[in-house]
């Protein structure tokens, strides 16, 4: 949910509209220094490189579990690497955007490690390591879920402002109804609070990070990849889905409300990030809300949203377990740990053993 000057909706928040390859030059552009940070996040966001990056990656993942399925396991180990590697270019190409435009620390850092974690799971599947394929699996089916999303107008534009009008709601209950207008992404999802009456002159617009879409295929694509029974695939689904949508809309109306009433313009706080980490005054509570304590807060959410799925569906620690070896570089049994070695696929032996 990014910032919007109140007073001034017609500027957007997104950055400029580039066209065809203006990605590509920009970036030498900006090497040459005659394009600044925040002009090249909105010409990496706007262009085609990071969709079509990222339905390469996809594409390449599910033609590997399409190898797998007719047998051809090395051919779809070597596939299943070279798109762990062009996955891990499209999160680089992020960068600018986190950094620049959103200035997310926690996401700035995940972009940047991704290139080489994603080149390490390529690795490790190029040499041998055939149970990262399922993780390759929940991968591809994440985007299945989230790229529809992300690349159809009418799914994106009724899920972003279905997302607004719900939030708007939760404002309402705590007593505020700005009204939704709209934002500087086109779409009925800025809330209008007059720049006049509030602390700080600012307020939101919900995108498409904001609906939960992305948490939900997380969870979507772990749950899918794995063999299990229905009657315990479907209730988990829909128990993270419900559990995200929930949370998700308590995150949105907090962050709503925090930014044009100034919750967190404290004077030590403005003095802080606005002489160490380069924000403007009257986003400060913004950037605390969402950057800071909604985010930790997120991390803390998807670590028990994972609990309770393990619960009903154990046989997702399989993926698990080879996040975490590629996380630490230390095997684990995540099966035996929790008592529930009756739940390993039969085709994904203990790491332990591996």
């Amino acid at each position: 949910m990014p910032p919007a000057s109140a007073g001034a909706d017609g500027v957007s928040a997104a950055g400029l509209e580039f066209a065809g390859d203006a990605a590509v030059s920009s970036v030498f552009a900006f090497a040459s220094g005659t394009v600044s940070g925040p002009a090249l996040a909105s010409t990496l966001i706007d262009s085609p490189l990071t969709d079509v990056l990222a339905w390469l990656a996809i594409g390449a993942f599910l033609a590997a579990i399409v190898l797998q399925w007719t047998g051809a396991v090395d051919q779809a180990r070597r596939l299943a690497a070279a798109a762990w590697v062009v996955f891990g270019v499209f999160w680089l190409t992020m960068f600018p955007y986190y950094y620049y435009e959103m200035q997310s620390p926690l996401q700035t850092i995940l972009t940047v490690v991704a290139l080489p974690l994603c080149t390490y799971v390529a690795y490790l599947l190029y040499t041998g390591r055939q149970s990262l394929l399922l993780l390759s699996k929940a991968v591809a089916l994440m985007g299945v879920i989230y790229l529809p999303v992300e690349t159809i107008p009418v799914v994106r534009t009724w899920l972003i402002e279905t997302t607004a009008a719900q939030t708007h709601y939760g404002m309402e209950l705590l007593g505020h109804s700005p009204g939704i207008n709209e934002g500087a992404n086109g779409y009925q999802s800025r809330f209008n609070f007059d720049p006049d009456e509030t602390v700080t002159g600012r307020t939101t617009y919900i995108i498409l990070a904001c609906t939960g879409i992305g948490s939900m295929a997380i969870f979507g694509g772990l749950i899918a990849s794995v063999k299990a029974p229905l009657k315990r695939k479907v209730p988990a689904f829909a128990m993270a889905i419900g559990v995200i949508w929930f949370l998700n809309l308590l995150r949105n109306v907090f962050i709503g409300l925090a930014s044009p009433w100034g919750w967190f313009q404290q004077d030590w706080l403005v003095s802080l990030m606005t002489t160490y980490m380069g924000a403007e005054a009257n986003r400060v509570s913004f950037l605390v809300a969402h950057n800071y304590i909604a985010q930790s807060l997120s991390v803390v959410a998807l670590i028990g949203i994972t609990y309770l799925v393990v619960k009903l569906v154990p046989e997702i620690l399989a993926p698990l377990e080879d996040v975490l070896f590629v996380l630490t570089g230390n095997e684990y049994d995540l099966f035996e740990a929790l008592d529930v070695e009756e739940y390993r696929p039969a085709n994904a032996p203990s790491a332990l053993d591996q």
